[in-house]
Parts: C-alpha cells; sequence; structure tokens
C-alpha cells in the first residue's frame, strides 16, 4: 500500500523516571490543603533505548535480542533516531484516581521506530535452539496514550491511537517473510487516512486483578478485557522462499469483548 508511506512521521512515545526534591518534609493539614488543586507533574522526554537480549526463563527460555526503541529513524522511517517531542502529564485527580495522558510537544503525532534481531527458544541446556521471528523492525506514529487508574474499580484503563506505517520480519522456522505491514485506523481504506479515525488504530483495555473465566477456579489473576480494538490492516508482501505469494488486506478489523485471565501452572 503505497499510499501508507507517504505519511508523515514526527515523534515518539517513551517514559522515563523523574527527580524527586531530596529534601523531604512531613506537612500538616495546612499545607496539604495549599497543594489542593495543584496542577501536577509534567516530563519532557528525548531518549533512545538499547537493550542487548531480554531472556524469559521457565524450564526452557524464550530470549529476544538486539532490541532498539527509539524514533522512527531506527527503522527507516523519516524522523530521527531518537525517541523525542514528548511530554507527560501527571495528576492525582479529587476522586484519588492517577491520570497519565503522553502528548508530543510540538502538537503532532509522536513518532516511533522499533528493532529486533532475534527471537527464539533455547532448550534448558542450551542444546538447541529455534527462531521464531528474526529481522524486525517497524515504525510508526502514536496519536493517544491515556493511562488511568480507577480507585473505585481497582482498574488499569488505556485509551491508545496509534498506527503501524510499516514493519518487516521474517518468521523464520516457517520460512515465511512479511514485507510492508501496516496497521491504520478502521476507515483508512475508505477515507484514504484523510480522517483522525482513518490514520489511527485505536484500543481501549482494561488491566486488573481479577478472577479466572467461566468454571475456571483461579483467584487472584492477571485479568485483561479488551473492550475494543479497531483497525485496518495490509500486508504488502507474504514471501515463501524468498518469493512473494501475494498481499493480504484486512478492512475494518475489530477485536471486542474479549477477555484474558493470565496466571502461573
Amino acid at each position: 500500500m503505497k499510499g501508507l508511506k507517504k505519511i508523515a512521521l514526527v515523534t515518539a512515545i517513551a517514559a522515563a523516571p523523574f527527580a524527586a526534591n531530596a529534601d523531604l518534609k512531613a506537612m500538616d493539614d495546612t499545607m496539604m490543603g495549599d497543594i489542593t488543586g495543584q496542577a501536577g507533574v509534567t516530563i519532557e522526554l528525548e531518549t533512545q533505548v538499547s537493550i542487548g537480549s531480554f531472556v524469559y526463563t521457565d524450564e526452557g527460555s524464550f530470549a529476544v535480542s538486539g532490541i532498539q526503541i527509539g524514533g522512527s529513524g531506527l527503522a527507516g522511517g523519516a524522523g530521527t533516531n531518537l525517541l523525542d517531542d514528548l511530554y507527560i502529564d501527571i495528576d492525582v485527580e479529587a476522586d484519588g484516581d492517577a491520570f497519565i495522558s503522553v502528548h508530543s510537544i510540538s502538537g503532532a503525532p509522536i513518532d516511533w521506530g522499533m528493532t529486533a534481531a532475534n527471537m527464539s527458544l533455547v532448550a534448558a541446556d542450551g542444546s538447541q535452539s529455534t527462531t521464531l521471528v528474526s529481522n524486525l523492525a517497524g515504525h510508526g506514529n502514536l496519536a493517544q496514550l491515556d493511562i488511568r487508574v480507577d480507585t473505585a474499580t481497582d482498574q488499569l484503563q488505556l485509551d491508545v491511537a496509534f498506527n503501524v506505517v510499516d514493519m518487516d520480519f521474517d518468521v523464520e522456522f516457517l520460512g515465511v517473510g512479511i514485507r510492508d505491514m501496516a496497521i491504520m485506523g478502521g476507515t483508512f481504506f475508505e477515507d484514504g487516512g484523510t480522517t483522525f479515525t482513518g490514520l489511527f488504530a485505536v484500543a481501549d483495555v482494561d488491566v486488573y486483578k481479577g478472577a479466572g473465566l467461566g468454571a475456571s477456579t483461579a483467584t487472584d489473576v492477571l485479568r485483561i478485557d479488551i473492550n475494543d480494538i479497531t483497525m485496518d490492516m495490509n500486508i504488502g508482501a507474504i514471501e515463501i522462499g524468498g518469493t512473494s505469494i501475494g498481499s493480504v488486506a484486512l478492512d475494518n478489523l475489530t477485536i471486542s469483548n474479549t477477555k484474558l485471565a493470565v496466571y502461573g501452572h
């Protein structure tokens, strides 16, 4: 989809810790009253992250190597390699809810990029390994990231609007290559990406501690409720044996009423 290549990329998403005042003093009720109604904290950020390897070990291991996260330039986009031009607003509201909102300083969408050299499964003794995904490189834009910790429901609520302008990767153990994959808004094919809903896929997700699903007796599990994910997806080429066998387009893909319960066994 050549039209996807023409989308301008400007800024990128990340988060970082901020320094607290070292000279802390206890506050009485009068001082606390003076603080009520303050505007919160804003963090301006630019960064680039490189991780040599990430390894999750159960009996065997799942390993990811050569991870880079930054601006879209890392993956061939029009931006720089830096995750920059963004700020994060943090507020604690009157009802106790914590609200975090990520924006760009310039007001434009935030461009991001990431690469990963290799994702593999490794035997416990290291004698065998299977490469699942390699040569992953992708970039896109973030238009909205709102995070709320709701004290009434004890839920982490995520509202996200994003796109993937271009992503390539190889599924080595199947001999399949994915080229020019794009994820856009749910009306992209209809309006050519001229509206917000055409440019950006949306996701509305709640994360909390809860019970298992259906007849499950599990308790205190990690629950992930997907209220809505809406997008259009295009894969420019699916390669087998290095040769394209065609392209794929998914119009108005919606995932809703989806619940996951995650726990150890």
